[in-house]
């Protein structure tokens, strides 16, 4: 693989040194001078012929012309074909083409426009909205604009889905910003820099150079900045202090001029508001083959709802177009977390002759370091070429101290009036982490002609590793049943351990597509992907006096390495017309775990062998410009975890005692996904659903065996095998109507899913048969900017039924919400934020499970162009919110809660400034990196 990388680069350095002759370049706009991207762009004369297509922001450039006249012929969708002829003054090698206005032709029928402003345009795996006419406050942010969008939903906790599904991703003019972290960009960019928002179903790069898509896609957002703010700088300063001593530091900074980008976000707090999110998966250069393994994460985050969190971040992101064939961007992030999480569970165990009542009560401090670095360097060094790296490197250390209070209960299986103390176990836990890792990604494309013949070439190398030092300490006191103030015996256990686990993933992939007609299409592939891992974990058990105790499962010494390697080989045909769009075609891969352990000095051999079968089929018909169907396929395998595979017993928590299966195969998923758009947005009419069915061969599932302990209570032995039979069905629909010019808007949504869920217990099989209903209705009304009130109610309807047992649950929630603001004046502005939770079937013992909460703000703005803001917030005016889950299982119902930031009061002030002189958008190749031309439809 190395010689490979090595040989595609210097025949690319050889392609680049070759003689040049003249170039050619330009913008392309039309009559409103909106952007024209993806149109067809010929340039011909007696000694050349040459095809391109204008990138996302207009531009289109020919190299090597070799004739001094030369004619240029541009045609796009929806414009009327333009025709000129050109000549290269004397003495210039360089020549721009002057400005010229493509003209709308009347059959254009992508775009939706609203009082002259073009609001939707509908396109083949994109969902362009535009933003002019959106009814937004100044300081408004891309959250707020997103939530005036058809189909698109924004989460009380920032979440962000648009169809049904989940943005993964997002981007600025076309790059991942801050490695695609969804939130950083949408809860700090304002929203008046955006001229336009794209929905795009992203099948990966190599989709996006050739046209040929495989696998699923992710969805993602692309933000494309008004070419008028492109040049020019913003700030935004906020600082507040409230009740409890919650405080609030941010700061954000964004500069832009012709081809360059940067951005600087700082922020402190303590008020549950990280900046970043470092499971976001980054950029590079994604493979859409792969074999499905596990690579080294990058380092988890923290915050969010659950408990109280101190965080301090600061970030950096940097783009920079050297020239329209070179780009290189990417970022610098970095997280301080100091979080407090206090739960409370109450679980009960059902055994055959009796009850088991575990009442938990626990607390845990985690301070979390994350540093993450990505660059991306993308490079065109000729018409025909593509090169894209994408280093990254992480490292992330964490510190985390836990206490737990535990009373066991018995309850016989006749009625009793009240329990009896069985036994009592406080635990202490501490632990210390430190995870680095680093890789790098990247990809070649050759375009052999203009007809669709490609060669594509992806690679990645990650290293990763995790160390940890862990201390745990179980004091037990078991009481007499008849006697509660005797004790019956005492049992203390103090485990270290130390873990030091490495892991290394590559892989490489080459495809070949060769147009077989005008609209058909061959893609042969080769994807090979290998995992290794070397895992050490020694441990130490004392008794209290500071002894070692005597026995081999709690003082050992165990080492374990392994592979998995996946090799894929296929082939399929790809056919795309105006209306109808399809891939058939299958690939065979085979797969190969290998390894050993070394356990109480005995030698282990890990050996699997596997082989899969994988279809290939996508299939898309447009029965017109805004009602779609699409059907997708997809297959990958799974490998099992560190922690399913180590062939020995983990006995460091007593209680829940887990033993490795050496023998586990990898798991296959089979994924069927539907769509359906049918809308109307002339008319305000919105219909989108989707249908996602999952089948698992050989999924990895527990094997649970509980007892009760008469030292240590309800104790849990886990193991794991191979099991056929899971599988799930989900759907989901929206349906949305605007009225008035978006002055009335009423959106339903919901779904049905089933999951069948397969578990053992005492080597029983269970399934575990799962219906989720939800249904929401949302009502905006929103008439000005100055005023905006969204009423609305979510259900949840949650049953399970388990096969091994009678254990059953039936969960359900009603939530009635009501969201608002309006303009008192043009310079005070009062927000409500109110809802209130009806939940039913959570158990006795929880108490206000059904939370009133109740936030509101009271703000002014002041200072020349309303520069300046101060606002009074009141968040949790009741002090009602709670965070409560039920989960059932064939013999346990667990019922949890833990702690939320509670009510405070907090004034802020807010101090935004910007300057913008105007300027071209910078280049932007969200569909086609590095401009390349566009895939053939």
């Amino acid at each position: 693989m190395r010689y490979t990388l090595i040989l595609a680069f210097c025949l690319l350095f050889g392609l680049s040194t070759q003689a040049q002759n003249k170039l050619v370049q330009g913008f392309l706009r039309d009559a409103s001078s909106r952007v024209v991207a993806g149109a067809s762009v010929k340039l011909t004369s007696d000694q050349d012929s040459l095809l391109t297509s204008s990138s996302m922001s207009g531009l289109y450039v020919f190299d090597n012309v070799k004739a001094k006249s030369f004619k240029i012929t541009v045609s796009s969708i929806g414009y009327e074909t333009y025709t000129n002829t050109f000549e290269f003054p004397a003495g210039v090698s360089k020549f721009n083409i002057p400005s010229f206005q493509l003209n709308a032709t009347s059959q254009q029928l992508e775009e939706v426009v609203i009082d002259g402003v073009t609001t939707v345009i509908v396109k083949s795996d994109t969902l362009e909205y535009g933003t002019a006419n959106l009814k937004l406050r100044d300081g408004a942010l891309v959250e707020d604009a997103l939530k005036k969008l058809e189909g698109i939903e924004v989460a009380a906790d920032g979440k962000v889905t648009a169809q049904g599904e989940e943005i993964k991703r997002i981007r600025i003019n076309g790059k991942d910003f801050f490695g695609g972290d969804v939130k950083t960009a949408t809860q700090n960019l304002p929203a008046d820099i955006i001229q336009k928002i794209q929905i795009i179903d992203d099948y990966g790069d190599m989709a996006n150079l050739t046209g040929n898509k495989t696998g699923d896609s992710e969805k993602i957002i692309n933000i494309q900045i008004d070419p008028e703010k492109n040049k020019g700088y913003m700030t935004t300063l906020r600082m507040g202090y409230g009740t409890d001593d919650r405080y609030q530091a941010t700061g954000m900074y964004m500069a832009m001029k012709e081809g360059m980008q940067f951005s600087a976000l700082g922020n402190l707090n303590n008020i549950n508001a990280p900046l970043f999110d470092f499971n976001t998966a980054g950029g590079g250069a994604r493979r859409m083959q792969g074999g499905g393994g596990r690579g080294p994460g990058g380092g988890g985050g923290f915050g969010g709802s659950t408990g109280l969190t101190n965080a301090g971040s600061l970030g950096l992101n940097y783009r920079q177009d050297f020239s329209p064939k070179l780009t290189v961007y990417g970022s610098y992030s970095y997280s301080h977390d100091d979080q407090d999480v206090i739960a409370t569970s109450v679980n009960q165990y059902t055994f055959p002759d009796s009850i088991l009542l575990k009442n938990s009560n626990s607390t845990t401090n985690t301070i979390g370091n994350n540093h993450r670095f990505e660059a991306n360097l993308e490079w065109k060094p000729t018409l025909n070429d593509f090169i894209k790296l994408s280093p990254t490197l992480s490292f992330r250390k964490s510190e985390v101290s836990a206490i737990s209070d535990i009373k066991n209960y018995f309850r016989g299986t006749a009625s009793t009036t009240e329990d009896i103390l069985y036994s009592s176990e406080y635990n202490t836990n501490n632990s210390l982490s430190k995870s680095p890792n680093y890789g790098i990604s990247g990809l070649y494309n050759r375009k052999l002609n203009d007809n669709g013949r490609n060669v594509f070439f992806n690679m990645n190398v990650n290293s990763g590793a995790s160390k940890q030092d862990q201390e745990r300490i179980i004091e037990t006191i078991v009481k007499d049943p008849n006697n509660m103030d005797m004790t019956e015996e005492q049992v203390y256990r103090r485990t270290l351990a130390e873990l030091d686990n490495k892991s290394w993933n590559g892989g490489a992939s080459v495809s070949y597509i060769e147009p077989l007609s005008q609209f058909g299409k061959l893609e042969v592939s080769y994807d090979y992907n290998i995992n290794t891992y070397d895992n050490t974990r020694n441990q130490r058990t004392f008794k209290e006096d500071g002894g070692i105790f005597d026995s081999p499962g709690f003082n050992f010494d165990r080492t374990y390495d392994y592979s998995f390697s996946t090799h894929r080989v296929g082939a399929n045909y790809n056919y795309a017309k105006d209306k109808i769009k399809y891939a058939f075609g299958a690939s065979v891969q085979p797969s190969i775990l290998d390894g050993d352990a070394y356990v109480d000095g005995k030698t282990i051999g890990i050996r699997r062998n596997g082989f899969n079968f994988v279809p290939i089929a996508r299939f898309e018909y447009k029965f017109n410009r805004q009602k779609n169907l699409s059907i997708n396929y997809s297959g990958n395998s799974v490998e099992p975890s560190i922690t399913q595979i180590q062939p020995f017993t983990d006995n460091s928590n007593p209680t829940n005692i887990i033993t490795g299966n050496a023998d586990l195969a990898a798991e296959f998923r089979h994924q069927l996904r539907l769509r359906f758009n049918s809308s109307n947005f002339e008319k305000g009419k919105t219909f989108f659903a989707m249908l996602n069915t999952s089948l698992s061969q050989d999924k990895i599932v527990s094997n649970n065996l509980r007892y009760a302990d008469p030292l240590l209570g309800v104790v849990q032995e886990t193991g794991y095998l191979n099991a056929d039979g899971a599988f799930s069905v989900q759907s989901f629909y929206h349906y949305g109507r605007s009225l008035k010019k978006k002055t009335y808007n009423l959106m339903f949504m919901g779904g049905v899913s089933f999951n069948n869920n397969i578990s053992f217990t005492d080597s029983r099989k269970n399934t575990a048969s799962n219906w989720v209903f939800n249904q929401g209705i949302m009502f905006r009304y929103n008439p000005s900017e100055n005023f905006e009130l969204n009423p609305g109610v979510r259900y949840q309807y949650n049953t399970t039924k388990n096969s091994l047992t009678s254990q059953s649950t039936n969960v359900s929630s009603w939530t009635p919400t009501l969201i608002g603001s309006v303009n008192i004046t043009p310079t005070w502005i009062f927000g409500a934020d109110l809802s209130k939770s009806f939940n039913n079937g959570y158990g006795g013992n929880l108490s206000n499970v059904n939370p009133f909460v109740i936030n509101s703000y009271l703000e002014k703005k002041f200072l020349k162009a309303n520069r300046g803001t101060f606002r009074l917030a009141a968040f949790d005016l009741l002090n009602q919110q709670t965070n409560i889950s039920r989960s059932v299982s064939d013999m346990l119902i667990s019922d949890s809660r833990t702690n939320r930031l509670a009510r405070y009061f907090m004034l802020t002030f807010t101090y935004k400034f910007q300057k913008f002189a105007g300027g071209i958008a910078p280049q932007e190749e969200s569909g086609f990196p590095g401009g390349m031309r566009p895939p053939r439809r």
